[in-house]
């Protein structure tokens, strides 16, 4: 016996899976749109992290000074100009601007969004910078560093300065980073860029170290510093909820200094996940970060 499915029972068929097929297009495409839009905020929405960090050893006239932390831009561009990143730091009111390292990427080296970031952000207030391991690794640093002196950065390079309120002062002061291409060489490197810096430092004054990498912290403390602000870990790229980041130059898989406010023994390290990415294009809840520390008389 034939049996033949009627015509009208064919159409019915055919428009009910055209409607399950244009439905699971539609499910497609917005979950698309979702992970499209959730990796472009990943890499491109600012955000901002804040700590007040108190002190007896902070004059009292530097009660409120305002800090913004920015590092590892690493080429990154935020707007025609950087705008979108100038106008969160212009947002703060900050007394100064602190740059740990990394503005440019040594694997595509382009000086030019530098400068453009740095040009911005000497109009909003004083800026300081230390080097990161791309400027060293790049070979051209020379050249970036004679344009960074002239735009008007106080460029940190195992020295220190005074900051000046009414008379009362701190010190900051910045250490190179301590690339070499032997890594086995740099606890040693470090530790005399930090000896250099600080022997003719006044221990009784609030000391401020700008130094590109957080796994170091153990000789920051042992010099002395009050606070340190550090970069290069980018956060650990991929951040893991509830675990933290996954992998960090240096230090491995999850790490311990990849973000956050750390001590050891007197001295407070705040570490920037930074602005850019270099090896892996992409972060994962891990947004852009600019710190805002704002130092408080105890």
């Amino acid at each position: 016996m034939k049996f033949e499915l009627p015509l009208r029972g064919v159409m019915v068929i055919s428009a009910y899976r055209n409607t399950i097929n244009i439905k699971s297009l539609g499910v497609i495409i917005i979950i698309l749109i979702i992970i499209t839009a959730f990796f472009y905020s990943q890499n491109n929405w600012i955000s901002k992290t804040r700590f007040k960090i108190y002190s007896q050893r902070l004059p009292k006239n530097f009660d409120g000074f305002k800090i913004v932390h920015i590092s590892d831009l690493h080429n990154k561009s935020f707007g025609k100009k950087q705008q979108y990143l100038v106008n969160q730091i212009k947002e703060e009111n900050p007394n100064i601007i602190i740059i740990t390292g990394d503005l440019i990427d040594s694997r595509r080296y382009n000086e030019y969004i530098a400068i453009q970031f740095v040009e911005e952000a000497v109009k909003v207030a004083p800026v300081y910078y230390v080097t990161g391991n791309h400027e060293l690794r790049s070979g051209k640093f020379k050249v970036l560093e004679k344009k960074l002196i002239e735009t008007g950065v106080r460029v940190l390079r195992n020295s220190w300065e005074k900051i000046d309120i009414n008379g009362q002062g701190i010190v900051i002061a910045g250490v190179d980073d301590p690339y070499t291409g032997i890594r086995y060489v740099e606890p040693v490197v470090i530790k005399e860029y930090l000896r250099e810096t600080t022997k003719d430092l006044d221990k009784n004054s609030f000391k401020i170290l700008l130094s590109h990498r957080p796994e170091k912290i153990k000789a920051y403390a042992e010099f002395g510093f009050d606070l340190v602000f550090s970069g290069h870990a980018h956060g650990g790229q991929v951040r893991i909820p509830f675990l933290g980041g996954l992998i960090v130059p240096n230090q491995g898989f999850f790490p311990k200094y990849t973000s956050g406010l750390h001590k050891i023994k007197d001295t407070i390290m705040i570490i920037s996940r930074g602005l850019g990415n270099s090896i892996v294009p992409q972060r994962i809840f891990n947004r852009p970060e600019i710190i805002i520390t704002e130092l408080l008389v105890e």
